[in-house]
């Protein structure tokens, strides 16, 4: 394995409104250290660096203080890119490669996922480069364990990529389980930082120009305003991933979750035997003593400022408080 030209790059611009109100602007989810004492952003630093020898943060205006923070408890040097504006996932992404050295592998991962089984995810890895070093885009997916409808899902034979698929209802969800050839769409990704600018260009070549001109006159690795406004905001998926005829797919076995809804938050705490009563609610955020009479899976969450009670089935509906929240601009996101 090439160790010296793969950079892992971590994206962080999140904010994690549907873990509202324990996730906040000024304190997203990857920062929380609610995960044996550490934060996801810690453990996604940790997880690659045997693999990595070089680092990129692509963080936001609002966040990059507490990346530093957090790198700061590791002996290693990163570059840090700073967006003025989120354009999701697409420019992030070209705004590392544009820093890269054209034959430079990137491995592409979120700030704020939970991934357990170091030797699976590490063969993945491996297989994963090996595709890239042929010039493969390559995805990740994952092998679901229920009939998950907040994913999107990848339709695979062997490593070729048959389709993407968006988040299906239940029925088309329990169906892709039963097909065994369907996989949660991971948002990890590896490629050289050429391959990737070649397909952005040839895909959304308003992205990719734009980002180039954006990153041409950061300072520092603060990207301009104005400049960044510009770029279309539009997802890798979309973008590149979904369009390019060079795909190809890792199928993975090793634990992973997003933690992108309360549901998921609640199963990974109840794993790590947080604390749960005999109908199955829990309370996070306070030790004062919670007593739950006549519910069952629910969640309590506590902050200082704010008390929210949920079932856990309808963990996806917290981004609609969130975005209630947001439209009258209020001081507790």
């Amino acid at each position: 394995m090439a160790i010296n030209s793969i950079t892992h790059v971590i994206l962080t611009g999140g904010v994690g409104s549907r873990l509202w109100p324990l996730s906040r602007k000024n304190l997203p989810k990857q920062y929380l250290e609610l995960f044996d004492g550490e934060s996801l952003f810690e453990k996604t630093v940790a997880r690659n660096e045997k693999v990595s020898n070089k680092t990129i943060v692509v963080g936001n205006i609002e966040n990059y203080q507490l990346s530093d923070k957090s790198m700061s408890k590791f002996n290693k040097s990163y570059l840090h890119i700073v967006e003025a504006v989120p354009r999701n996932t697409a420019a992030a992404i070209a705004f590392a490669a544009f820093a890269s050295e054209p034959d430079d592998i990137l491995l592409i991962t979120p700030s704020d996922h939970v991934i357990e089984g170091t030797e699976k995810y590490q063969a993945a890895l491996h297989e994963a480069i090996v595709l890239a070093e042929k010039d493969y885009l390559v995805t990740f997916g994952i092998k679901p364990t229920k009939p998950e409808t907040g994913y999107g899902y990848i339709e695979f034979e062997k490593e070729d990529v048959i389709a993407f698929h968006e988040k299906p209802d239940l029925e088309t969800a329990t169906g892709y389980l039963k097909e065994g050839n369907y996989f949660w769409n991971s948002g990890l990704f590896c490629f050289k930082a050429r391959k990737f600018l070649t397909e952005l260009e040839k895909q959304e070549p308003e992205v990719y120009w734009k980002s180039k001109k954006a990153w041409e006159s950061n300072k520092d690795g603060l990207l301009d305003f104005e400049l960044s406004l510009s770029i279309p905001s539009i997802s890798i998926d979309y973008a590149v991933m979904e369009r390019s005829k060079d795909i190809k797919v890792v199928p993975t076995y090793f634990d992973w979750s997003d933690l992108g809804s309360f549901e998921s938050v609640y199963d990974y705490l109840v794993q790590k035997d947080h604390p749960i009563d005999e109908n199955k609610n829990i309370v996070i955020g306070t030790s004062t003593h919670t007593t739950f009479i006549g519910v069952k899976n629910c969640i309590l969450i506590y902050t200082s400022d704010a008390l929210m009670v949920l079932q856990k089935e309808n963990s996806q509906e917290v981004k609609k408080v969130y975005q209630q929240l947001e439209s009258i601009a209020s001081p507790l996101l």
